[in-house]
């Protein structure tokens, strides 16, 4: 784990250093798109719990790998991509887009995507990635800054429902799950680097 200003590779430049070589613009847009397919695709795997009006889904461990593998600034585009997909098409999750009711009460993890794909991909451009201990706290890192704006409209929404309520809906019905995602992203992100440095 490396906290120096220098940057490292991130995972996609090494997996794919001369994908489109001669047209630097063409790969980082076929990296965006790519990177915003993937986030639509998890999203549909929701899972809804009663006692929240915001699902269980795989979109937000989507949108920190996508950060770890495109860094910041590609995977920041990816989460905007993604959210501008929205707009047009039903890529959020339980096949909706923002014209949905339902995604007025999930908005706030939605602009939180764009930031944690930024720290996430900050993060393993300093080589937080290459170590289970520094995936890990890149994923808590990157979950805090889409739980914070996510708690804080979902707060909004809700109002005037107590903040323990809230809590409740928008935080502890994603514990196990994102405890589970932490460490899928702890074991898979070394393991794929210990594969290419052989």
């Amino acid at each position: 784990m490396n906290t120096s200003s220098a940057t490292y590779p991130t995972l996609s430049q090494q997996v794919f250093p001369n994908l489109f070589a001669n047209n630097l613009l063409l790969r980082q847009a076929l990296m965006v798109l790519a990177g915003s397919l993937f986030i639509a695709l998890m999203a549909q795997c929701a899972i809804r719990f009663p006692s929240s009006p915001v699902p269980v889904t795989g979109q937000t461990f989507a949108v920190l790998i996508v950060g770890m593998a495109l860094g910041s600034r590609l995977g920041a585009l990816a989460a905007i991509a993604y959210c501008l997909e929205g707009l047009y098409f039903p890529v959020f999750a339980e096949m909706r887009t923002w014209a949905h009711p339902v995604t007025m009460y999930t908005a706030g993890y939605l602009v939180g995507f764009v930031g944690a794909a930024y720290v996430t991909g900050w993060l393993a451009e300093r080589g937080w990635d290459r170590s289970d201990v520094g995936t890990g706290l890149a994923m808590f890192a990157g979950n805090l800054v889409i739980y914070v704006p996510g708690l804080i409209w979902l707060n909004t929404m809700l109002s005037p429902a107590p903040f323990d309520v809230v809590l409740t809906a928008g935080f502890g019905v994603f514990i196990i799950g994102d405890l589970i995602k932490l460490a899928l992203a702890m074991i898979l992100f070394p393991m794929v680097w210990r594969l290419i440095n052989r």
